[in-house]
């Protein structure tokens, strides 16, 4: 990432980003909490990429070079929190489950940023107790350091509705679907499989963000209907697409 920005103190405070906007790479002293209120909040590292909508926040410990990118208008919400303090004793960026308190918390606490008050003290005494209970989500989609199969994962980057199978990818970069195979599991830590659904939904996520209907979304993301795609969202996010919560 050029041109890496280093602002030490992480901030506190909620913004809005219009669909496309971004912040560009940087990177804090602090941790941080990123959340999207509305819209879907997209976080990019040099080893992967990170994808919210609004029942997940991201988080992003300190020193991390990272980028923000929105989809559909964004409500974003950021906490920074010391470096000395890490509620989750997270050394990756994360996402994170949140639920309806600790979405109600989060939007709160980043309204009033200059607030020193003792009841906004408290405030952040049950968001941290919130965040130490909140469920680790695997949303990450890990971008591959092998030249094969970065060439492999920049032709289904391109278009995530790619049916073909490591067998019939491998010619295309001279490598065996084997070969491929075991360095999915080695460089990512996952199977093929594994991670294109993962593609697929963070693409997913951006399209329903952009407005496009569940089932052209479904034909882009490469699943066969629209009623599997729909089960594979709910089973991962805990509802369906066309029913985002607002709690």
């Amino acid at each position: 990432m050029p041109n890496i920005r280093h602002d030490p103190v992480a901030p506190t405070r909620a913004q809005r980003l219009a669909s496309g906007a971004g912040i560009d790479a940087h990177r804090h002293d602090d941790h941080q909490i990123a959340y999207a209120a509305s819209g879907v909040l997209a976080i990019t590292t040099d080893a992967g990429s990170w994808v919210a909508p609004g029942t997940r926040a991201i988080w992003v410990p300190a020193g991390t070079v990272h980028a923000h990118q929105a989809h559909g208008e964004l409500d974003l919400h950021l906490v920074g929190l010391p470096a000395t303090e890490n509620p989750l004793g997270l050394d990756r960026p994360t996402v994170l489950a949140v639920g309806p308190l600790l979405r109600e918390l989060i939007v709160a606490y980043t309204r009033t940023p200059e607030d020193d008050s003792p009841e906004r003290a408290r405030l952040r005494a049950v968001l941290l107790d919130q965040l130490r209970a909140s469920p680790q989500q695997p949303l990450h989609l890990p971008a591959p350091a092998t030249p094969l199969l970065r060439a492999v994962c920049d032709r289904l980057r391109a278009d995530p509705a790619d049916q073909r199978t490591l067998a019939e990818l491998g010619p295309a970069v001279g490598a065996s679907d084997r070969t491929l195979s075991r360095l999915f599991r080695a460089d990512l830590g996952m199977t093929f499989p594994q991670w294109r659904t993962q593609l697929r939904l963070h693409h997913a996520l951006v399209l329903l963000a952009e407005g496009l209907p569940v089932t052209a979304v479904a034909h882009r993301c490469g699943w066969s209907s629209a009623s599997a795609f729909i089960d594979v969202f709910r089973r991962t996010f805990g509802h369906t697409p066309g029913s985002h919560p607002t709690y």
